[in-house]
C-alpha cells in the first residue's frame, strides 16, 4: 500500500505512476489513505509512506498511525525516522554533525518573538511544517511582521524556525538531492519559491517549477554525508531521502532532509520512478533490509 492523505486519495501523479510501475511487476500496489480506520494495514506486506500532506496540525496522530502500522506490517521509512524528520529541530542535530547547514534560530513557545535576523531578509516557518505552508519570506522592514508571525506560531504550540534568505537562490534555485535505497539516484532543480513579503499558502502546498539538474561535486557530497548522519542514528538506510541544498559563497547549505513524505520528483529522471519500485518490491520481500 502506498500511504496518502484524504485530499489526494489516488496519490498525486508521482505516486500514481509508481503504482503502475509496481503492477507492471505484478505487484497489488494501491494507495490507502493513511487515517482511514477502515483500512487494513496487516494484510499488506509493505507501506510506502507518501503524499500524506495533510499530517501538519495533527502530527502526533500520524506518529501514532505509523506506530501501529509498524506493529503489524512493514513501513517505509519507519516510525522513528518520520518522528526525528517532521520536526526541523533535527537541523540543530545535522549542525552537530559537521554538516554545512543553513544558519537558524529555534524559537519554542515561551522563547519571545525576537531573533537575530531581524536586521536582514529572512524566513520563518514552524519547524512542523510541509509544502511550505505558514511560511514567510520577509524583509529587514517588516520586522513587526516577522515577531507578529512568530507569536502565531507559538499560539499553534509549535516551535518557530528563522533562517536569513540566501539571495542565490533566486538565480541558482535550490537543489533537491533524491537517495533511492541509500544510493543517489537524481537531482532536480526547484525554482525559487518564496516571493517577498508574499501572504501564506493557502492549500497542501505551494506549486513548484521543477526542472532537471546534475548536482555538483560538492552537493552530492553533502546529500551522502547527511544520510550517514541518518544511518548512524538508527542503524538503517532510508527507502527513500531528499537532500534540499541552497547555495551559498562557501559551498552549498542544506536546508532540509526530507524523510517523512517527500515528491522525489521522478519524473525529471528517466528510470527513476523504476529505480524506486525495485526498491519498494525489494523491501517488501526482505522488511527491515
Amino acid at each position: 500500500m502506498l500511504a496518502t492523505c484524504r485530499d489526494l486519495p489516488d496519490l498525486d501523479a508521482e505516486g500514481q505512476g509508481l503504482v503502475r510501475a509496481l503492477r507492471g511487476r505484478g505487484a497489488d500496489a494501491r494507495p490507502a489513505v493513511w487515517d482511514d480506520g477502515g483500512e487494513d494495514w496487516a494484510a499488506a506486506d509493505l507501506v510506502v509512506v507518501r503524499s500524506t500532506w495533510d499530517y501538519v496540525p495533527r502530527r502526533a496522530d500520524l506518529l501514532a498511525w505509523a506506530e501501529r502500522v509498524a506493529a503489524v506490517t512493514a513501513l517505509e521509512n519507519p516510525p522513528d525516522l518520520l518522528r526525528w524528520s517532521t520536526d526541523k529541530t533535527y537541523l540543530e542535530d545535522l549542525r552537530a554533525a559537521g554538516l554545512p547547514v543553513v544558519p537558524s534560530a529555534l524559537l519554542a513557545p515561551g522563547d519571545g518573538e525576537e531573533h537575530p535576523f531581524l536586521d536582514r531578509e529572512h524566513v520563518v516557518k514552524p519547524t512542523v511544517s510541509a509544502g511550505s505552508k505558514d511560511t514567510l519570506r520577509l524583509g529587514a522592514e517588516e520586522a513587526e511582521r516577522s515577531r507578529a508571525h512568530v507569536r502565531a506560531i507559538h499560539a499553534s504550540g509549535r516551535t518557530a524556525l528563522v533562517q536569513p534568505y540566501l539571495a542565490g537562490v533566486d538565480d541558482h534555485g535550490e537543489t533537491a538531492v533524491v537517495l533511492l535505497d541509500g544510493r543517489l539516484s537524481h537531482a532536480a532543480r526547484k525554482g525559487p519559491l518564496l516571493r517577498r513579503s508574499a501572504d501564506l499558502v493557502d492549500g497542501l502546498f505551494a506549486p513548484e517549477e521543477i526542472t532537471a539538474r546534475e548536482p555538483s561535486a560538492a552537493e552530492a557530497d553533502v546529500a551522502r554525508r547527511a544520510l550517514e548522519v541518518v544511518r548512524a542514528r538508527t542503524g538503517a538506510t532510508p527507502l527513500y531521502a531528499r537532500v534540499d541544498l541552497l547555495p551559498s559563497p562557501d559551498g552549498p547549505l542544506l536546508l532540509e532532509l526530507e524523510l517523512a513524505e517527500p515528491s522525489l520528483f521522478l519524473e525529471v529522471a528517466p528510470g527513476a520512478t523504476e529505480a524506486l519500485a525495485t526498491a519498494v518490491l525489494a523491501r517488501a520481500a526482505s522488511p527491515g533490509g
